[in-house]
Order: structure tokens, then C-alpha cells, then sequence
């Protein structure tokens, strides 16, 4: 059978049992740990998944139609993940994955009206389901975990004063831009530290919604705004721009009219912190279940793919960071709030999209556990002398930030 031959090549370690729809069972692997069973109750399923493994897998999770008798879903994932790769020994699968990658311009082609249906289809979600899995800032994007054993609240305020501190933040009254804004969270904390003057945009109607509000209710409605706007229509010029979790939605096609975008926004003298996810392999194509279910018209780029852009567009990249394993454990304690709060979210929505919400949270982690998933952070200039010629100033401001966090708790 096609499936099974397509396992005899994923699967290199663990131990996965496949019972068939028909009852047969099949192992694969070498017998080590982590031990699963799964079973197929649809025959249809045999060749779907071997067609095109994570949509059609993905989707018969959601359905009821492949479930685990032995293991969990993140061991499930996993060990279908330690050697993904090795699905392209497979003429038919590198085929498949040829026309995927010159497909890819065109699904990720997002212009603005496109743009703002993407965004609704995952961000406009009810905001008692963020509640249950996210931070108390609603932080949805990578945290930093400066200690292995910080919480999820520790690790988010972080990255914040992580980025902040990437920003040059050395005088009151700087007008920022947050391009990609999501509930507010960054925005108030810049205004807060800094004493900074925020713009925040997105095309997130509920976002942009929380996001005033909390303005308002934190006292800052005249040092932080929100619009509701797509990044292109932007026109004022800033000391200072970040954005941090928006570029994974800009899509290939738009690389070039972003980054001039940005060129045009920056004062000068400005400095601005991009924070996205990215590949360590090249070039690539979004997972077909992902780019169906989650995040349509998005795109995580490798930073060959950026870089060159950023040239062409006339800046400076004066800092690159890459964080790897943060993110794998940021999704981790998303999906312990979640699985904490299942209950929860099925009764605001259904058992269905349940499933489809841990089979995203749980094949996230394993991308960055497992395959070539990461996150960058890339500092821009227009001018070389726009930041100092050393990084202490960063090391500095964030020391300060935390030191001031610690002596407000005690």
C-alpha cells in the first residue's frame, strides 16, 4: 500500500503502529520510545494521506477519522516529524512538492482586500478562546524565555523589553509605529517604558476594538492609538517601527513593496525591529493544512528570501537575532492553558475546531523542535550611525527594565 511504503520512510525513530481500515496493523520505526497506535476508521484515508501527508492528516484528526488508541497527539506529531524530509525520497511526494512551490506565489499573493479577509479568519475569532491559552497581555507571538523555568507571563513581558531594548528607546517622546499591532499589548508597553508616542495598526476588527479599550482603561488614550488600517495606506514618517508577528502574513509578492514601505515610514535617523518567524532550510512552501486551516495567504521566508530585499529597498541591517527553541516553548504552554480550558473553547465553539486548535498548537512546537522553524529578529537603519557601534546599549536598557520590574515586585 502507498501509506505504508510512505512510512517506511518517515518514520526512522519512535514506534508507530498504523491499524488500517481494514484492521490490519502495521509497524514502523525502531521500536523506541515514544510508543503510538493510530487507526484509520475511513479506507479512503490510505491514499489521501499518502498523497499529501499533513492536509489530509491533519484533517482526518479534526474529523474523528484517524484517532490514537496508544500515545498522544504530541507524540504522534512528533515522531511523524523527526524525519519529515525524508518524505521527498519519494518521486511522486518531490513531484507533488514542485508544484506546490511554483503554486506558491499565487497563494500567497495578498492584496489588501485579501489581506483583511486572512486576517478575520483567524485573528477576528472569539476573544474568550485567546483568553483561555494566551498570557494576561495577550501576547501571540514568541516569548523569550531568558531561564528554562520561567512562566509564560515572565517570558512575554521579556520579549517585550527584549524588542524595546532593539528599539534605541533614549528619549521621551518618540513617535512609534507598531505595524501589526494584534491586542494592544506591545504598544501600551512602549508608551508605559518610554514614555514613546504609538501608532498601532491592524486589520483585525476585534483586535483593534480590545485594543482601544485597554488604551482607555490604562489612561494612555493620548499617548497610544489604534487603527484599523492596512500598512500600505500609512503615510506619517516615525522614529521608531516594530512589528512583531505580522511578516509570516505579507506573502513573497509583497516583500518589495513592505520593506519600501518602511523606508518611507523611518524618520532618517530611525531605527525599526522586525520580528517574524523564518526557516533555517531556504526557500520553502506553507504547510498545505496550515495555509487551509490557519493562517491563509501566509508565508514564513527564509532570511535569503528577506535579505536581499532589504537591500534592494536602501536599509541597513544593523542587528540580526535568531531565537530557535523559543518559540517550541512558548507553543508548549499555549497548549497546556488550552488543554487546561478545553472544555471551555468547545462550548464556544465545537469539538471540531477543538481538535483542529491542538493539532495547530502541537504541529507548531514540533516544526521548531523538529524541522527548520525559528524565529529572527532583524534591527534596520537608514543610516549606519543611527545606533551605536556596539550592542551594550540593548544589554543595558533590558538589565535596567527587568531591575525595575524586580523592585516593583518586592
Amino acid at each position: 500500500m502507498l501509506l505504508t511504503k510512505l512510512l517506511d520512510r518517515l518514520i526512522r525513530s519512535g514506534s508507530l503502529t498504523l491499524i488500517d481500515a481494514g484492521g490490519r496493523q502495521h509497524r514502523f520505526g525502531d521500536g523506541g520510545a515514544p510508543h503510538v497506535t493510530v487507526r484509520l476508521h475511513d479506507r479512503a484515508l490510505h491514499a489521501k494521506i499518502a498523497l499529501n501527508p499533513s492536509l489530509a492528516g491533519g484533517e482526518a484528526y479534526m474529523d474523528g477519522t484517524l484517532t490514537l488508541e496508544e500515545g498522544s497527539l504530541h507524540d504522534f506529531i512528533d515522531i511523524t516529524t523527526r524525519s519529515f524530509d525524508n518524505i521527498y525520497e519519494s518521486p511522486l511526494q518531490r513531484v507533488l512538492r514542485i508544484a506546490s512551490f511554483a503554486l506558491r506565489v499565487f497563494q500567497q499573493y495578498n492584496p489588501t482586500s485579501r489581506s483583511r479577509q486572512n486576517v478575520a479568519h483567524h485573528y477576528d475569532l472569539s476573544g474568550a478562546l485567546y483568553d483561555l491559552f494566551l498570557d494576561r497581555d495577550r501576547q501571540y507571538s514568541c516569548a523569550y524565555f531568558a531561564k528554562p523555568d520561567d512562566s509564560l507571563e515572565t517570558a512575554q513581558h521579556a520579549k517585550k523589553v527584549h524588542i524595546a531594548a532593539k528599539l534605541l528607546l533614549d528619549k521621551p517622546g518618540l513617535k512609534v509605529l507598531d505595524i501589526g499591532c494584534g491586542w494592544g499589548g506591545m504598544a501600551l508597553y512602549l508608551a508605559k517604558a518610554a514614555n514613546a508616542d504609538v501608532t498601532g495598526i491592524t486589520l483585525s476588527t476585534e483586535q483593534a476594538k480590545v485594543a482601544e479599550g485597554r488604551a482607555a482603561g490604562a489612561g494612555l488614550a493620548n499617548s497610544v492609538r489604534f487603527k484599523l488600517q492596512d500598512y500600505r495606506h500609512e503615510r506619517e514618517q516615525y522614529d521608531r517601527i516594530v512589528s512583531v508577528g505580522m511578516f509570516e502574513h505579507v506573502g513573497l509578492p509583497q516583500f518589495k513593496p513592505f520593506f519600501k514601505k518602511m523606508r518611507e515610514l523611518l524618520k532618517p535617523d530611525g531605527v525599526a525591529l522586525l520580528h517574524s518567524i523564518g526557516r533555517m532550510d531556504g526557500p520553502g512552501v506553507t504547510d498545505p493544512w496550515i495555509r487551509k486551516y490557519i493562517f491563509p495567504g501566509g508565508y514564513v521566508p527564509a532570511l535569503s528570501e528577506v535579505l536581499p530585499v532589504i537591500e534592494r529597498a536602501g536599509l541597513w541591517v544593523t542587528d540580526i537575532e535568531i531565537l530557535r527553541l523559543h518559540y517550541a516553548e512558548t507553543l508548549k504552554a499555549w497548549h497546556k492553558n488550552f488543554m487546561a480550558h478545553r472544555a471551555e473553547a468547545a462550548r464556544i465553539y465545537d469539538e471540531r475546531f477543538c481538535r483542529m486548535w491542538e493539532f495547530y498548537l502541537v504541529g507548531c512546537e514540533m516544526a521548531f523542535r523538529n524541522m527548520s522553524q525559528m524565529v529572527f529578529q532583524i534591527q534596520l537603519t537608514r543610516e549606519q550611525t543611527a545606533v551605536p557601534l556596539t550592542r551594550d546599549y540593548i544589554v543595558d536598557w533590558e538589565r535596567a527594565q527587568l531591575e525595575k520590574m524586580s523592585s516593583a515586585a518586592e
